[in-house]
């Protein structure tokens, strides 16, 4: 009996037709509930033509939509790129030698990770419009960039962490066994490997880097939110442009989702096609092996044989 049938019994005949009659009605409700909200829309004239093809004209484009997708990346692409850079710093600091560094690591990492995002980014726009020194155009961005990058270094820190943990222990032993100190043995080899192995997972936190930016509109960051936002204001689509503006972050997000695959995809295919390299070189080991063994049988038989004549 396998594992799916103890956990789970196979539905007889009467199972098989009210799980299709729930389903059918399941449908049924939706589709009330879709009808509804359709027909309250146009009741409200919400369903106007006017409403809607003003998003696809050339002026929303070039005023809203292309400039908040453009500050959007932007923001998303330095806090990646910094988010990146200051985990893998985190991740060195948690696994190091020195106790001192490593308890400073811990205690910054599982503070930002405590924080919720958008506070830092509130308390960071606050601080910098205070500052006689700082530029109010660029308070924003900063705001945005400062709060994405901690919370996310401090999650990819974890990330990179628990990938060298999972790593067989032969790895380390290996790079100790060659004269490497411990701290080479992780920047050289392990490391290298964690990121390879995780890097799927890193690939779905930079979708959260990305949604995480329209959080910026809170604090008047100029990004896709906060465009639509101003889209709805000058043309009276409140809800047309919040949809559309959901619409271009879930193509985004869903690419970003796509690409996570492929490179999972990839890894898999590597690996697999590295087992079965190791694989057949070691059938090809193990026969070289015994053919020199028989080889050398029968040289020492013939020899012998001759010895006896």
């Amino acid at each position: 009996m396998s594992a799916q049938q103890v956990l789970f019994d196979v539905p007889g005949p009467k199972a098989r037709v009210r799980h299709r009659l729930i389903a059918v009605l399941g449908l049924l409700a939706i589709l009330a509930v879709l009808a509804f909200i359709l027909f309250r829309m146009d009741e409200k004239g919400q369903l106007a033509a006017d409403k809607w093809t003003s998003l696809f004209e050339a002026s929303a484009w070039t005023n809203y939509f292309l400039p908040g997708i453009w500050d959007l990346v932007r923001a998303a692409v330095v806090a990646i790129i910094l988010s990146m850079v200051l985990g893998l710093l985190l991740a060195m600091g948690r696994m190091s030698d020195l106790l001192p560094l490593r308890w400073a690591t811990t205690v910054f990492v599982e503070f930002f990770r405590a924080v919720p995002v958008l506070i830092m980014m509130i308390f960071t726009f606050f601080y910098l419009a205070n500052q006689e020194w700082s530029n109010d155009s660029w308070n924003p961005f900063i705001g945005v960039v400062v709060g994405l990058t901690l919370y996310n270094s401090s999650v990819l820190c974890e990330v990179i962490r628990s990938g060298v943990g999972s790593l067989p222990s032969g790895q380390r032993e290996a790079g100790l066994s060659i004269g490497l100190n411990p701290s080479q043995v992780r920047r050289s080899i392990l490391v290298p490997q964690a990121l390879t192995s995780m890097l799927p997972t890193i690939v779905s936190q930079i979708i959260v880097i990305v949604k995480d930016s329209a959080l910026g509109y809170i604090i008047l960051y100029p990004e896709l939110l906060t465009q639509a936002r101003n889209l709805s204001s000058s043309r009276g689509n409140v809800l047309q442009a919040y949809l559309f503006a959901a619409l271009i972050f879930i193509l985004i997000n869903y690419a970003l989702s796509k690409l996570a695959e492929a490179l999972e995809n990839r890894q898999r295919r590597k690996a697999a096609g590295a087992g079965k390299k190791a694989k057949q070189d070691q059938q090809d080991g193990e026969e070289g092996v015994g053919g020199s063994t028989d080889e050398s049988v029968q040289h020492n038989t013939q020899t012998s044989q001759a010895t006896g004549s």
